[in-house]
C-alpha cells in the first residue's frame, strides 16, 4: 500500500484506499489527482515525490469526497500548491460541513462529523480548460456525485475516479453510493465507449480495457433498482424500506452507513419514480413508496 506504480512514461500513481494520480507536467515538477483520505495519507505521497527531487504545482480534484480531498490541507500548506475542483465540488472542498449536512438534510449530529465525512478545508480554485496543465483533458463523469470528472493526461492515461466500484466491493457491499442514478448510467454507457492506453480507477484495478467492470457496475446498478422496486410492492415508509436493504444485502449498519446508503437509497427512489416504476403516497402522515 502507498506505493508509487508508474503506468506511463510520466504518469504515475500511488496505490491506496482511493488512488492518488501523479503526473511529471515539466523537469522535476509534478501535479497529482486527488490528495488521499487525511494528513497521513498525504505524507505518504508527499514522501515519493520528494524522494524523487520532484516539486508539487497543483492538485486536481475529481469530486469533493473526504477520502479524495483529506489531503489537500496539508499539501497546500506544505508547498504552497494550488487546487482545482470542478463546479459545486470546490464549495464542498472548500466548505466540508457541507458534505454531512447534503447526507443528514439538516444540522448533522456529532455521529456524522468527524473526518470520514468532514476533510480539513483547502482554498480551491474554479476548474477550468486554462487551469489545466497542456495536453490535458476534462472528462465530465456526473452520477455518483454533483460534477465529478476524470482526466486525460498526455500519456493518454484516464483517471476515472469514483465512476467504478471493484467486483468484490459489488460483491461485498451490493450497493454503491450515488447522487444520480440515471446520470450514473449515463457515465458508464460513456466510459464503456472510451478508449485510452490505460484507465486509473480510484477504488479498483487500474486496466487497459475498462468495458467489463463498466459493464458488471452497470448491471449491479439495475439489480439493486429492481430489488428496491420489489420491496415497494406494498406501501412502505423510507425508513423501513431502508432496513429491509441492510437485511437483505446483510450490510452492517452505523450512523456513517446510513447517512451513505440512505443517500443513495433516496437517489433509486427518485431514479424509479422518475421512470414510472414507483410512485410516492402520504398516508396518515408518513411518506410512502409503492410500485
Amino acid at each position: 500500500m502507498y506505493e508509487l506504480v508508474q503506468i506511463a512514461e510520466h504518469t504515475y500513481y500511488v496505490e491506496s484506499p482511493a488512488k492518488v494520480g501523479v503526473v511529471e507536467v515539466s523537469p522535476g515538477e509534478v501535479v497529482l489527482i486527488d490528495s488521499g483520505g487525511d494528513r497521513s495519507a498525504a505524507k505518504k505521497v508527499r514522501n515519493h515525490l520528494d524522494a524523487r527531487g520532484w516539486r508539487l504545482r497543483a492538485i486536481y480534484l475529481t469530486h469533493s469526497h473526504a477520502d479524495h480531498t483529506g489531503g489537500c490541507h496539508y499539501l497546500q500548506s506544505a508547498t504552497g500548491c494550488a487546487v482545482y475542483a470542478p463546479g459545486a465540488e470546490r464549495a464542498f472542498s472548500t466548505w466540508t460541513w457541507l458534505e454531512p449536512t447534503y447526507l443528514y438534510g439538516g444540522y448533522p449530529p456529532a455521529e456524522l462529523r468527524h473526518k470520514f465525512l468532514v476533510a480539513q478545508p483547502c482554498e480551491a480554485q474554479p476548474l477550468t480548460k486554462e487551469a489545466l496543465p497542456t495536453g490535458w483533458e476534462i472528462i465530465e463523469l456526473p452520477g455518483h456525485f454533483f460534477h465529478m470528472v476524470g482526466y486525460r493526461t498526455p500519456d493518454d492515461v484516464v483517471f476515472i475516479a469514483d465512476c467504478l466500484a471493484s467486483e468484490a466491493t459489488l460483491e461485498k457491499y451490493r450497493v454503491s453510493f450515488l447522487y444520480d442514478v440515471a446520470g450514473y448510467l449515463e457515465t458508464l454507457n460513456q466510459v464503456m465507449q472510451m478508449q485510452a492506453r490505460a484507465f486509473v480507477p480510484a477504488h479498483a484495478a487500474a486496466t487497459e480495457d475498462i468495458t467489463p467492470l463498466a459493464r458488471i457496475n452497470i448491471e449491479a446498478t439495475h439489480r439493486v433498482a429492481d430489488d428496491i422496486c420489489a420491496w415497494c410492492a406494498q406501501p412502505i415508509c423510507f425508513d423501513d424500506l431502508l432496513a429491509e436493504v441492510f437485511s437483505r444485502y446483510d450490510l452492517r449498519m452505523n450512523y456513517e452507513q446510513h447517512a451513505l446508503v440512505g443517500s443513495t437509497v433516496r437517489s433509486y427512489l427518485s431514479y424509479l419514480s422518475g421512470e414510472g416504476r414507483l410512485k410516492a403516497v402520504i398516508q396518515d402522515n408518513r411518506w410512502l413508496w409503492m410500485r
